[in-house]
């Protein structure tokens, strides 16, 4: 019987094993290619320029890789479906008209409650002013960090831009707060003419606030002190010009933004004549039910009540048919 050993030796050095060493060595050698041009295109800049033909757009990424994706049917909100909320409304239409004009306008930051209406009126405003050259981004607080890449692409247009950054929060060092920061107010390099920041949150200054920094303030020589973080806090906050603050609906406001979205869906009874009162009494009765259950009085729960009851009344509407 031939020797175990010495077989095994042989099969190890014929030509063919050799050859199918080197086979197996050279498709890991391509899979491990692949693997890095897959990383590599993750880097690589969009294969497409911006369509300018549309007058929305969001901002979109795939890794370091961002690029503007048009959004050709935007929410059709008009600035009189923005109900109790007038002087928050008079203020950001004034700045914008100014903004479109060439003249000075701010960067807006509207906070408070939520569902008041803060992002609603952005998109109010984009589609009152659209067809006078008003265009709108939306970007997310996490693709701040390429800001940068989108001043540079807008800088070259005639148009006039709103950048919308929607519920905006950090936490403590996030690096797209430092990177918002830079272009409002903050860099060697100015913002584009052409570009407003508009940001709804529901933080006054962004950033949260711990009762433990109100206890580190402490008295030295009549001089009250409070730490450094506080500054930090306030910093991008203050940045933004014009500040608007929305706060909750009292129940008269609620009903009316009720009755206003139910006039919209033909479901106001109302807008009927000869409707018996206690029919309207039913439906305030089953708005402010429903708002108890969602505990809040807002507008969207507003919206969300009318379209409810419009939708009840047509299935009733179609069994009687």
């Amino acid at each position: 019987m031939d020797n175990p050993r010495a077989t095994a030796q042989s099969i190890k050095q014929s030509p063919r094993n050799k050859v199918h060493t080197t086979m197996t060595e050279f498709d890991q050698i391509l899979a491990r290619v692949d693997r890095l041009l897959d990383r590599l295109e993750q880097w690589l800049p969009p294969g497409t320029a911006p369509d300018w033909t549309a007058q929305a757009w969001r901002w979109r990424n795939s890794g370091a890789r961002g690029w503007l994706e048009a959004v050709h049917r935007p929410h059709r909100l008009t600035l009189q479906d923005l109900c109790c909320i007038d002087a928050q409304r008079d203020a950001i239409d004034r700045n914008t008209c100014q903004f479109l004009a060439g003249a000075g306008a701010n960067n807006v930051l509207l906070w408070g409650s939520r569902g008041t209406g803060k992002s609603s009126l952005i998109k109010a405003l984009f589609n009152t002013y659209r067809d006078q050259g008003l265009r709108l981004i939306e970007i997310d607080k996490n693709n701040l960090i390429q800001l940068p890449d989108i001043l540079d692409l807008i800088h070259p247009r005639p148009e006039r831009f709103i950048l919308f950054c929607d519920d905006l929060s950090f936490d403590a060092g996030e690096s797209g707060y430092q990177a918002l920061k830079a272009v409002l107010e903050g860099s060697i390099h100015a913002a584009p003419d052409n570009l407003l920041i508009y940001a709804t949150s529901n933080r006054r200054h962004l950033l949260p606030e711990f009762q433990q920094e109100n206890q580190d303030a402490r008295i030295v020589d009549g001089e009250i002190h409070h730490g450094e973080s506080v500054e930090e806090k306030i910093a991008l906050s203050d940045r933004f010009g014009l500040w608007l603050s929305f706060y909750p609906f009292n129940q008269a406001e609620y009903l009316s933004i009720c009755h206003h979205w139910l006039e919209r869906l033909g479901a106001d009874p109302r807008d009927i004549q000869g409707t018996d009162p206690r029919d309207i009494q039913e439906i305030e009765r089953a708005a402010l039910q429903w708002a108890l259950r969602r505990g809040s009085r807002s507008g969207r729960t507003a919206w969300q009540f009318a379209r409810d009851w419009a939708g009840q009344q047509a299935m009733q509407a179609a069994r009687v048919e």
